[in-house]
């Protein structure tokens, strides 16, 4: 076995630093605990001036912090409550939405259509989330989660006005009679 093979709890010999263990291991270091002088050195994988004392092999896949930052970002990107694409109708592409007060001496707010658009995709998908909520509740009876289901369609029946918005009709919201 090669020095740049070495697992974790591998011992070797430096000729500066003396006996030392193999803390940790990524793709070109080594994080060694020097016995002699108590410390721990990051040296190269290829470095060719160990000695090994003892060879511990992985019995599992090595991982990389790389490895570990990979697999962290990929569950949050599956866990996050970010909402899936969905497009925008192309008429409103640029466009923007104006509140007008009904007192002329106050201001009115102007929304870009998209930033108002995401927020309408997002409604829909934390109403997903509380549905799938409901259906799996351990706690809750059938007849509570019919009751808790009929508020979520109302809502849903009540965002139809948006529909106008979405560029795909399977994308829409669905009301309790689904045509709108």
């Amino acid at each position: 076995m090669s020095a740049s093979d070495l697992a974790p709890g591998s011992k070797l010999r430096h000729p500066k630093f003396g006996v030392g263990m193999v803390l940790s291991v990524d793709e070109k270091y080594y994080k060694i605990y020097f016995y002699d002088t108590e410390e721990v050195k990051t040296l190269g994988r290829d470095y060719d001036g160990f000695e090994i004392e003892e060879a511990k092999k992985p019995d599992y896949p090595i991982l990389t912090q790389k490895d570990v930052e990979k697999a962290i970002k990929e569950a949050l990107i599956q866990t996050s409550e970010r909402a899936p694409i969905v497009p925008l109708g192309g008429k409103w592409i640029g466009g923007s939405v104006i509140l007008n007060p009904g007192d002329e001496g106050l201001q009115s707010k102007e929304i870009p259509m998209d930033t108002f658009f995401h927020k309408v995709v997002m409604v829909r998908e934390k109403l997903r989330v509380l549905e799938q909520n409901i259906n799996n509740h351990s706690k809750l009876d059938d007849e509570d989660r019919v009751h808790l289901q009929q508020y979520i369609t109302r809502c849903y029946g009540s965002l139809t006005t948006f529909n106008v918005l979405f560029a795909y009709k399977e994308d829409q919201f669905k009301g309790s009679g689904g045509k709108d």
